[in-house]
């Protein structure tokens, strides 16, 4: 369903699931879309009324030119909350998503249960994505699909599920530059590392064993010491990790959000 927020964007969602469940919202990286998601669908949707968005300059959702903060992408959902009649939820993020998550639980304490924080960081190299926005600017999307596609997914993913790889690159090139760009310009901006501290939702962080992008050393290991009592879970995966372990994350997911831990 569709949703235009207060600044110029329409923001598209899809909330499912099971409606006597807890409210889950469910957020994509950067470079992908709510579909990101699908294949721990089938065991989120049991317990949870699941609201997937579609990022800012993703998917379904419209990509107005210009910068984008990570607090403008925060409202962006706190508005699509509202607008699905979801007060309060846990909320769960991969890589941008995640960033998206603890700056909601900075911003709005109130609508936030629980976080899961999947494959991300609260620092990231300014100049790397710097040059990664001049890339596209210059190239477009094909500037930076083979090295998205190589820091999303393991080598063997990449080896052994050609086709998933391929739908994944398609997806990517079929992203407007003016969307990819906006959001590389939140994570480049964010600044919330030196208020992580103020996190007061239960926190959950979960690497990926194979991730290169965020890997546990300098970025989930500086999250857990610096957001007050925050578990931590380890998977088998690359960055992408609801592709790379959907059932070994939903099972991950479900323990902590229905029953504080990640056993």
């Amino acid at each position: 369903m569709p949703f235009t927020s207060a600044s110029p964007a329409t923001i598209y969602w899809k909330l499912e699931g099971s409606d006597s469940g807890s409210p889950l919202v469910l957020l994509n990286s950067i470079g992908t879309d709510m579909d990101l998601w699908d294949g721990a669908l089938h065991d989120l949707r049991r317990n949870h009324l699941l609201l997937r968005i579609d990022t800012r300059g993703h998917g379904a959702s419209s990509a107005p030119p210009g910068d984008y903060s990570l607090e403008g992408l925060a409202q962006d959902i706190l508005a699509v909350m509202d607008d699905a009649g979801m007060n309060r939820a846990d909320i769960a993020g991969v890589s941008l998503g995640g960033m998206i998550a603890m700056q909601m639980a900075l911003q709005a304490p109130e609508r936030v249960r629980r976080i899961a924080l999947i494959c991300t960081s609260a620092t990231m190299d300014r100049a790397a994505w710097q040059a990664r926005i001049d890339t596209i600017s210059e190239q477009g999307m094909e500037g930076i699909a083979d090295l998205a596609i190589a820091r999303f997914l393991s080598d063997e993913t990449v080896r052994n599920q050609p086709a998933m790889t391929a739908t994944l690159r398609k997806a990517l090139l079929r992203m407007t530059v003016d969307g990819y760009r906006g959001c590389a310009a939140a994570i480049r901006d964010m600044a919330i590392d030196g208020r992580l501290n103020q996190i007061a939702a239960p926190t959950l962080v979960i690497t990926g064993s194979k991730d290169a992008s965020t890997p546990f050393e300098g970025h989930g290991e500086h999250l857990l010491s610096s957001i007050p009592d925050a578990q931590h879970a380890s998977l088998a995966a690359a960055h992408l990790a609801p592709i790379e372990a959907p059932t070994d994350l939903a099972s991950t997911l479900e323990h902590f959000f229905l029953n504080g831990d990640h056993a």
